[in-house]
């Protein structure tokens, strides 16, 4: 089953395209707004916004909200279930064929999610079997570290990672542990911190949008 998307296209025709993934609990109008933040001067980029899956989580007494995955246990290495982070890593993969499909390059898809979608994101953009633009991942951490398959085609992606230092949900230790296992790994990884707690600030999306201008 597909996923329900919001989209937002560009002024002309579209040539680049970037897929944002919303955290646990909320929805793909979450990061609707960085549309009018993000500005480029060489693409004409459409954004895809999707909306993860209801189901029921663990942690939140079994309740049943969007969520890419089942948490269910918040120690600070998370208890998840792989099985259904992987399940939502496949539809994006689906998003990112159709996006080829209607003439968009691989080379010009950028994958970005935020929290529990960045945790998705390692795993999509990592396994995808297509040369992709870029990785951000913000506030995050690398649920599927110890078994992900990386595919050949993105062993060289370009990653940020991006994180608050005063974030209480996703503490910052585990962006800096994604970061050192991705290096290991042999990616080439930004890594930038913020003064905020688990959010998004100016200076964050002034420095994705520089990141970004180097990818398109």
């Amino acid at each position: 089953m597909s996923l329900e998307v919001i989209k937002h296209e560009p002024a002309g025709t579209a040539d680049a395209v970037i897929i944002w993934l919303h955290g646990l609990g909320a929805s793909g109008n979450d990061f609707v707004p960085m549309t009018e933040h993000l500005k480029f001067a060489n693409a004409q980029v459409r954004f895809l916004f999707p909306h993860a899956p209801q189901m029921p989580v663990t942690i939140n007494q079994g309740m049943v909200m969007p969520a890419w995955y089942d948490i269910t246990d918040m120690s600070i290495d998370r208890q998840i279930d792989s099985e259904q982070l992987r399940e939502s890593a496949a539809k994006v993969h689906a998003m990112i064929d159709e996006q080829i499909a209607q003439g968009i390059d691989s080379k010009r898809i950028i994958i970005a999610g935020f929290s529990q979608g960045g945790a998705v994101g390692y795993e999509a953009a990592l396994t995808y079997p297509k040369p992709l633009a870029g990785l951000m991942a913000h506030s995050t951490y690398f649920a599927t570290a110890d078994d992900i398959q990386v595919n050949e085609a993105n062993a060289q992606l370009p990653i940020l990672v991006q994180h608050g230092t005063q974030d209480p949900v996703v503490p910052e230790v585990l962006g800096q542990k994604a970061c050192a296992i991705l290096k290991e790994k042999g990616f080439s990884v930004t890594y930038q911190t913020y003064p905020m707690p688990h959010s998004l600030c100016l200076e964050q999306v002034q420095d994705m949008q520089k990141w970004l201008d180097e990818r398109f």
